[in-house]
């Protein structure tokens, strides 16, 4: 999987894919500069108020727990607000960089735009059904100190279907056959957005993540022969 990032890398940085990348960066300039000031600014006072006073002897403890489930879904949601923004310019990137990788003009299935946004509603009421219950985890004692564990996971799940999305449905491939393909490959599906993720929550690289994620996705299953895959799920 490293060998993706470091592929995509090359490609993040070469002329032929510089024209693809100024409004992205742009877009994600901004809301991870918003993303990092909300973190400085609020999350000691959010940590300080959630963690009652007769558990201040557990600060250790709780701080990174705390502050670990609050970059996940800090950085998440603002990844989510930085792909619907940037969609159109990932999907042209996505496909230049297969151009790239293949040499041929990759060909990119037109779905209708109801099938498009039901897609893009059921991969966020999926990743939704799976935050909103895993919250109960902190509330309950011994099991919350797996729950950063889970919270991880789960974040590097749902960056793998995020970044995935774009050369997945370049060839007309929607968000049911997208989930099953990164089932396929469980482990590299969650290596990758655990890489995705490890990236989005450092400040400076967080914003070269993104683009670099929808290459090194799209290196990725162009390794994977994309052809073998089905053009329509």
């Amino acid at each position: 999987m490293l060998s993706c990032f470091r592929q995509g890398f090359k490609l993040l940085v070469s002329s032929e894919l510089r024209r693809y990348l100024m409004i992205p960066l742009l877009v994600n300039l901004v809301l991870y500069g918003g993303a990092f000031a909300l973190s400085y600014y609020y999350i000691e006072q959010l940590i300080n108020e959630f963690i009652p006073a007769w558990l201040h002897w557990l600060n250790w403890i709780l701080w990174p727990v705390i502050f670990i489930c609050f970059s996940v879904a800090v950085y998440f949601s603002f990844t989510v607000l930085a792909n619907i923004l940037a969609s159109p310019f990932y999907g042209k990137l996505a496909a230049k960089t297969a151009k790239i990788l293949t040499g041929e003009t990759t060909e990119v299935a037109d779905a209708p735009m109801a099938k498009a946004m039901l897609a893009e509603l059921d991969r966020a009421g999926y990743l939704a059904l799976r935050f909103g219950p895993s919250l109960l985890l902190f509330v309950i004692p011994g099991v919350n100190l797996l729950a950063p564990v889970i919270w991880g996971v789960l974040g590097a799940w749902g960056m793998a279907l995020e970044f995935f999305a774009y050369p997945l449905e370049n060839r007309g491939i929607l968000f049911g056959g997208q989930k099953q393909l990164a089932k396929k490959t469980r482990l590299g599906s969650l290596s990758f957005g655990a890489i995705t993720l490890l990236g989005l929550t450092l400040p400076l690289l967080n914003i070269l993540m993104p683009p670099w994620s929808v290459i090194a996705a799209t290196v990725y299953w162009h390794r994977l022969n994309l052809e073998d895959c089905p053009a329509q799920q």
